[in-house]
């Protein structure tokens, strides 16, 4: 038999050869992979988690705003977001459509609801615009939104637009900053707006006041849910959920009171719209804290809209200088009393005061009042006598009492960006002009702090407004603000005196601040009147800003504000404290009678009223007033009545004095237990010398009542506190004990 021969099959051999190396690759492949984990310098492992798992956010809750009584000033509420679909393709059945079908009707009806331009007969091209729109490749979106007009709906709107029954219009729920006071501390609180991140998720950001002074605290941290799925999403068995909560963000408990701004809110619009300023400001502070009860300013916007008119974003308050005007002189005033150089029986000439080559005015033009006392020209708010007390303080003790005040430099409240003002003392003529509120600039801030020490018998409190912010989901308080004292600026002595001749300026025939007596309390504050400077240097010619700066009750202050009115447009006859008095009277009586500020006394004492007497006889007058409880005092010999004080028709508390002129000699009164407020009533009415000694109530007179005042002779008339009277009754009682006993 023939053997074969054996053929090499080259073909077969490579082949092998081929397949065999790729076999070897495939092994050498696995077995690297498995050993190092990696491929292409990548985790395989950090790869198949990224492709199966998953992670969703948990949305922290942004901190709410409260006022001191735990109202909500600020909170998250429900919303919605408007979506259109503008794709056929979301549409299977065409008698349900379930994309926009007619965009120019849906953007018509769209336009009644939601405004992506402010001018009308735009915001319907805008929408349609919108809903027409293509993407970079010529293809229609699937859908569209609208901005921010197309967010924080509230549900009526919603609802009106889902009645509208527009195919391819969707709602998805939302958060929305809501401030359900509308104009309410708006300078204050300022305002946050969801804003989109990078990876097209929306977080709320605060962008003015509160919201973005304190966005880290409010903003909280957003939590997150990870956990694992399959190629097709679903939850894979057995697979872990790893929870990480969102951490909301805390609440700010504020020392604004909602009702007392309220009362500020309401007066200030209504002032507003009466006089058509150019600006106006106000704030309110408990005096024995320095707790900041409201603030607000004109023009001003809603937070919730962001609308306002001629509006500024400065919390005028704070971060705006000003030359205060004659409120300044309170403090120039408490510098003398605190010094020993005040005078108030001494007299100067008014009118004009000479500085070099430079004149210091009057207010009425430089015509001065002739010769007067000191006194009375703080009452008048004489700009010369201010003048003539710099030289008596002394103007480096002057400006180190400025400096106590805290004028020239922050107050440190907890507010952002608060200016400091600027003491100008280079010139003579500066150091004169600012003992009157010219040329040097403060904060109406600054005012009120310093008020404090007038109001707090000595005592300046630091302004704030953070009461606490707390963790909502512990309780824990994060933050605690207390009362800070900044120090001591004048004595307690000084800032009782201070108060009561502060409290003159309303009671004094010439006092220059009658428009903001209150018949339930008793009022002690500064009229200002300051000219409005140029950026070019020089003062506006008959533009001012009108002011007050007050406190009551007198004897006990509860209550500090401060006012502003900035270009009024007055009335016939009126002067730039009647739209300013406008704004404190009411608050401030309705702020008291709220914080049930004397209530008991108020509720136990009648009133009585009393009309306008001139003309009349003063004695039947006399008979007709005392039968309804008050104290009648005839300043003169009788007769026709010529003048009264307190003027006009209104209600008083029975037991106080109703002064009534006439004309002829005039007799001195038994001044005992006469407060000082009714001894200057007196002596300006009957235009006597009489010297004021001592505080409180009067103790002696240097001339025997029922005296005829027949020349210029200086009447003395001794005032005690009563704390100082029962010590001198306690140490009479022990002398008389101790005669009895020597008797015996």
């Amino acid at each position: 038999m023939k053997k074969k021969r054996f053929r090499f099959q080259w073909g077969a051999f490579l082949l092998m050869i081929f397949y065999g190396g790729l076999f070897f690759l495939l092994f050498t492949r696995m077995v690297t992979l498995q050993a190092t984990g990696e491929a292409e310098g990548q985790e395989l492992a950090a790869r198949a988690a990224a492709k199966y798992s998953k992670e969703s956010a948990i949305t922290a809750n942004r901190g709410k705003i409260y006022d001191r009584t735990g109202q909500v000033i600020a909170e998250d509420t429900l919303s919605y977001r408007l979506i259109a679909v503008v794709n056929e393709k979301a549409t299977t059945d065409k008698k349900k459509p379930r994309h926009v079908v007619d965009p120019e009707k849906t953007a018509e009806i769209l336009s009644q609801y939601i405004h992506m331009n402010k001018e009308d007969a735009m915001n319907k091209e805008a929408i349609y615009k919108q809903l027409t729109r293509l993407k970079e490749n010529g293809e229609k979106p699937y859908q569209v939104e609208f901005g921010s007009a197309g967010r924080g709906i509230s549900h009526q709107v919603m609802s009106e637009i889902v009645d509208e029954k527009l195919p391819g219009i969707l709602f998805v729920n939302d958060l929305k900053r809501y401030y359900p006071n509308g104009i309410f501390a708006s300078h204050l609180i300022g305002f946050a707006v969801k804003e989109e991140n990078k990876d097209h998720t929306f977080t709320t950001k605060g962008k003015m006041g509160l919201e973005l002074t304190y966005n880290k605290e409010l903003s909280g941290k957003d939590g997150k849910i990870e956990y694992e799925t399959d190629a097709f999403s679903y939850l894979l068995p057995n697979s872990e959920k790893m929870v990480t909560p969102a951490k909301n963000g805390d609440d700010i408990y504020l020392t604004i009171d909602k009702t007392i701004q309220s009362f500020l809110e309401e007066a200030m619009s209504q002032v507003e719209k009466e006089y058509n300023p150019e600006s106006m400001t106000a704030v309110v502070a408990e005096s024995k804290t320095g707790k900041i009860l409201a603030m607000t300013q004109r023009p001003t916007f809603n937070p919730d809209t962001r609308e306002g008119t001629n509006m500024k974003w400065l919390n005028d308050v704070i971060e705006e200088t000003i030359e205060p005007g004659s409120t300044m002189k309170t403090f120039t005033l408490a510098s003398a009393i605190d010094t020993n150089t005040w005078p108030p029986n001494a007299t100067y000439m008014s009118g004009r005061y000479k500085v070099l080559d430079r004149e210091v005015k009057d207010h009425n033009k430089g015509r001065g009042w002739g010769p007067i006392t000191y006194l009375e020209g703080f009452q008048r708010s004489s700009n010369t006598a201010m003048a003539h007390l710099l030289k008596l303080i002394g103007e480096d003790v002057f400006y180190d009492y400025l400096d106590k005040f805290g004028f020239g430099k922050k107050t440190g409240i907890d507010l952002p960006n608060e200016a400091a003002g600027t003491l100008l003392s280079k010139y003579p003529i500066q150091r004169v002009t600012t003992t009157f509120g010219q040329g040097s600039t403060v904060t109406p801030i600054q005012l009120v702090q310093a008020m404090t020490a007038i109001a707090n018998d000595g005592k300046m409190m630091q302004p704030y407004v953070i009461d606490q912010i707390v963790d909502p989901s512990t309780g824990k308080i994060i933050q605690n603000h207390k009362p800070i004292e900044k120090g001591q600026p004048v004595s307690a002595n000084t800032a009782k005196q201070v108060r009561e001749i502060l409290a003159s300026t309303l009671t004094a025939e010439h006092g220059t601040a009658k428009d903001f007596i209150l018949n339930e309390y008793e009022v002690a504050g500064k009229t200002g009147t300051a000219q409005i400077p140029k950026a070019s240097g020089g003062y506006l010619a008959n533009d001012y800003l009108y002011s007050f700066l007050g406190m009551a009750p007198v004897d006990n202050p509860q209550l500090i504000m401060y006012v502003s009115v900035t270009k009024p447009k007055l009335k016939m006859g009126e002067n730039g404290s009647v739209p300013v008095s406008k704004v404190f009277k009411p608050v401030m009586l309705n702020s008291l009678k709220y914080l049930n500020v004397n209530t008991e006394d108020v509720k136990q004492v009648d009133n009585a009223a009393i009309q306008d007497y001139t003309g009349q006889s003063a004695e039947a007058v006399q008979v007709e007033l005392a039968n309804d409880g008050l104290q009648p005092v005839v300043v003169g010999s009788g007769g026709k009545i010529i003048d009264q004080y307190p003027k006009g028709s209104q209600k008083l508390i029975k037991g106080n004095f109703v002064f009534l002129k006439t004309e002829g000699d005039i007799s001195l009164p038994d001044f005992t237990d006469w407060s000082l407020r009714n001894v200057l009533v007196f002596k300006s009415m009957a235009n006597l010398e009489i010297e004021v000694v001592g505080e409180g109530f009067v103790a002696s007179q240097s001339v025997s009542a029922g005296t005829v005042i027949s020349d210029s002779s200086p009447i003395v008339v001794k005032l005690k506190t009563p704390a100082e009277s029962y010590i001198k009754d306690v140490e009479a009682t022990s002398d008389d004990e101790a005669e009895q006993i020597v008797d015996q």
